[in-house]
């Protein structure tokens, strides 16, 4: 039997930290949250490797997620919020997030394989070989698809 209240206090804030970099909003993350942890209830085979699994099924959450907010947004681009007066360098605060928020549109938009290898070797810093477990691919498989998602 599987002791889930362990799993979640043990993983939970992985699970956390990898919704959250993709998903700015905490409403959103919570349910990516949720969401992955349901996936895993359901998952039903047992796991060998709990972080790997729960960490590419938070991506693949959040990236449908992404998905979801940008196809059902506006085509017009919303104006960004005051940046407060206080704030270190606030040019350099707001180029980085439109850089994240283009990101994120760009994640949204291309294959979810490509995306799920993006974000676990360059968002997570794994490599090839630790990303390519995660999706049971190879490493070189893992390889062409980070160049095509850097390409798209």
């Amino acid at each position: 039997m599987t002791d889930w209240d362990a799993i979640v206090r043990e993983h939970g804030p992985l699970v956390w930290r990898t919704a959250c970099r993709l998903l700015t909003r905490e409403a959103d993350a919570a349910d990516c949250f949720q969401k992955t942890f349901l996936a895993a209830v359901e998952h039903g085979t047992p796991v060998e490797n709990w972080p790997g699994f729960l960490r590419r099924v938070a991506t693949a959450r959040a990236l449908e997620q992404l998905r979801t907010r940008y196809r059902d947004a506006p085509r017009a681009a919303e104006l960004p919020a005051e940046v407060a007066g206080d704030a270190p360098e606030p040019l350099a605060l707001a180029a980085a997030g439109e850089l994240a928020d283009a990101l994120r549109a760009a994640l949204a938009r291309i294959d979810p394989v490509q995306a799920e290898v993006f974000c676990l070797v360059c968002l997570d810093g794994l490599g090839y070989q630790e990303a390519a477990g995660h999706l049971d691919i190879t490493a070189n498989h893992a390889g062409v698809l980070l160049s095509r998602a850097k390409a798209a």
